[in-house]
C-alpha cells in the first residue's frame, strides 16, 4: 500500500477523535487507519523494529519511512492542505520540545479524555480507510 498510514491508540478516546477528525479533513482521502493493538497495526510495528506492546504514541507510516509523535502529527497535518499546512511552521521546533509536549499529553491522555474498554469499530461506510 502506497497511501499514509497512522497507527493509533484504538482504545484512547483522543486518539479516536483524532482519527474522527483525520477522515473528516482528509479531503484527498489519502490516509488510511489502523489501531496499534489490530492485526495490521501489530505487523507494521513488528516490521519497523517498534515495540508492539506500548500504544503511547501515534505513527505514521509513509511507504518506507516512519514519523513518531510530534513529527507524525506534523506529517499528517501536512496531507490535510488548506489552513492545517500553517502548522508546519512548527517543524522549526526542536524535535525533543514538541515530543516533550506529545509525551506530556500522551502520559495523561487516558486521565484527562478518557478510553475506551475495546477499539473503535469503523461504521460501514468508512471501513474501507481501516487496515484490519
Amino acid at each position: 500500500m502506497n497511501n499514509p498510514i497512522v497507527l493509533f491508540d484504538g482504545v484512547c478516546n483522543l486518539c479516536n477523535s483524532s482519527v474522527q477528525f483525520l477522515i473528516k479533513n482528509d479531503k484527498k482521502n489519502i490516509l488510511f487507519f489502523a489501531s496499534l493493538q489490530s492485526e495490521a497495526g501489530q505487523a507494521l510495528l513488528k516490521k519497523f523494529d517498534l515495540p508492539t506492546n506500548v500504544f503511547n504514541s501515534f505513527v505514521l507510516v509513509d511507504g518506507e519511512q516512519i514519523y513518531l509523535r510530534s513529527s507524525a502529527a506534523l506529517k499528517v497535518a501536512s496531507y490535510l492542505g488548506g489552513f492545517w499546512k500553517v502548522l508546519q511552521v512548527l517543524w522549526i521546533v526542536p524535535r525533543f520540545v514538541r515530543d516533550g509536549v506529545y509525551n506530556l499529553i500522551a502520559k495523561n491522555r487516558y486521565r484527562w479524555f478518557g478510553k475506551k474498554t475495546e477499539c473503535m469499530i469503523p461504521t460501514p461506510e468508512l471501513k474501507a480507510k481501516f487496515l484490519g
